[in-house]
């Protein structure tokens, strides 16, 4: 057990390295975009829009085989080369896209007219950066079901990396707004897809199979509208707020909104360990007893993570933006809680997956979707962007919780019901008294402050509730004395 949670904590990290270093770079780089005001409320919110839009553009451009790919990647039902897949999927994408696309593009002038004029400019940006990247999920699918986790997050990173310094430039150095991050996006992949060509060269070929594409089309194609409303829980909720608040107020949703997604530092890396991770323990005699406990500490981090962003919400506001974004203060609980429920959703729907029962996954999805946007309809004319913040939340926590319910039905794992209710009680508690205890000092002591006490808290009330188990305490002791020596050898080292 201990060697499985290990390997895909391993995974987390290397998979999660490159992400969440560049993750943290980008949030840095947002209090220079709007102290120096190269970027204001309205351009935020034309890119809150934009990036919507582009979600569900990025869905549609994979029609599903990206999950086909994966499934039959070892698994060959037709018992067809690896190439005649990967081919088939290649030309069919390609001559799909190149369609979809075209229309995008065609009615790109009066889209951007209807929801943010005067950007139009990087609105078509996006759309063909997100045409180029249609089939990048190939190489990199590649590279981590054959356990190439350290290429795969240096190539995250390096995209990443060059990115975010092409931003700087083109937002920063030649003044270009909106343009600018978009156009950066479009640069990286144009030098990126020479690098990926390693991985597509051996494996594409003219082979073209019908009998193939009814396959992973029939595998890829009902996960299509439950990927399209997935995506719709954030995005539809930012199409339908512009209906009743201006596009500065969308701006700082946005902005309130990107700071209650830190948690994705957490869910986007274990999502990309976590897929590879299931379908190989799933093969083995104990696999429910590991994806209890594997649940019990990803909830554990995504409480954590809920508690210190609600903890430190007003106070992280006033250090990387200014007194104007204040109204975004109760967005970032219910952006973060929404944000958690989605880890969950990963962390307890892979039933459906290992059963084959993905035809499911729209009920949950299109549950969410309806709560979502039924919500926001009641509370955003009232509540503006609180109530939009309320509707993803209870979008989430619908998805998390009908999704829970069929995959028990179809593979029912004992969850550790106990452990997690110490879990969430710990968590709310660290939270509340980290925020009731801070005195108004500066925003940058606040901020630092009420972090240590909740990471403090959280893991103190644990302790005294019984959380640990014996052999977790043991592990912790022996972490624990890792560092003090590491430590110490330092402190030697310094000293000679």
């Amino acid at each position: 057990m201990r060697a499985t949670i290990g390997h895909l904590g391993k995974g987390v990290a290397i998979y999660g390295a490159g992400e969440a270093a560049i993750q943290v770079v980008n949030l840095l780089l947002l209090p220079v975009y709007v102290k120096l005001g190269f970027l204001v409320e309205q351009d935020y919110g034309a890119i809150s829009l934009i990036i919507a839009i582009e979600a569900i553009a990025k869905i549609l451009s994979r029609w599903g085989l990206d999950g086909a790919f994966m499934r039959y990647y070892h698994d060959r039902p037709r018992g067809g080369p690896l190439e005649q897949l990967t081919s088939t999927i290649v030309w069919f994408t390609l001559a799909a896209d190149a369609v979809l696309f075209a229309a995008l593009l065609g009615a790109s002038g009066w889209i951007a007219d209807a929801l943010f004029p005067q950007h139009v400019t990087a609105f078509r940006l996006m759309l063909g950066n997100t045409f180029l990247i249609s089939l990048t999920f190939v190489p990199f699918h590649i590279m981590r079901l054959r356990n190439e986790a350290t290429t795969y997050s240096a190539l995250v990173f390096a995209r990443s990396l060059g990115t975010v310094a092409l931003r700087a430039i083109l937002v920063i150095g030649m003044g270009w707004g909106t343009a600018g991050l978009f156009g950066a996006d479009l640069v990286v992949t144009l030098l990126l897809l020479p690098v990926l060509w390693r991985w597509f060269r051996p494996l594409v070929t003219r082979t073209f199979s019908r009998v193939e594409l009814r396959t992973v089309l029939g595998f890829g194609l009902p996960r299509l509208p439950h990927g399209l409303a997935q995506q719709a829980l954030d995005a539809g909720n930012k199409l339908l707020l512009t209906r009743f608040v201006t596009l500065d107020q969308q701006g700082v949703y946005q902005n309130g909104f990107t700071l209650g997604t830190a948690i994705r530092f957490f869910t986007s890396s274990f999502e990309t360990a976590w897929a590879p991770f299931y379908y190989a323990t799933s093969r083995q005699p104990d696999a429910r007893v590991v994806f209890a406990k594997m649940t019990t500490y990803g909830v554990a981090v995504l409480t954590l993570l809920v508690g210190v962003t609600v903890a430190v919400s007003r106070d992280v506001i006033l250090v990387m933006l200014t007194p104007g974004y204040l109204d975004a203060v109760p967005v970032i609980p219910f952006v973060a809680l929404g944000m958690a429920a989605q880890g969950i959703y990963l962390l307890t729907s892979i039933g459906l997956n290992l059963t084959n029962r993905t035809r499911y996954y729209p009920i949950a999805t299109f549950a969410a979707l309806a709560v979502g946007l039924g919500a926001g309809l009641v509370l955003m004319p009232r509540f503006g962007i609180t109530g939009a913040a309320i509707a993803f939340a209870a979008s989430g926590l619908t998805q998390a919780s009908v999704a829970f319910a069929l995959a028990q039905r179809f593979y029912p794992v004992a969850y550790e019901t106990a452990r997690l209710a110490r879990v969430i009680a710990a968590g709310a508690l660290a939270t509340v008294a980290a925020m009731l205890i801070v005195p108004a000092w500066t925003p940058l002591a606040s901020l630092a402050t009420r972090l240590a006490i909740t990471l403090v808290g959280f893991g103190a009330l644990l302790a005294v509730s019984g959380f640990f188990r014996k052999t977790e305490r043991a592990f912790l002791q022996e972490v624990l004395s890792r560092l003090r020596r590491r430590a110490g050898n330092l402190g030697n080292a310094d000293a000679g």
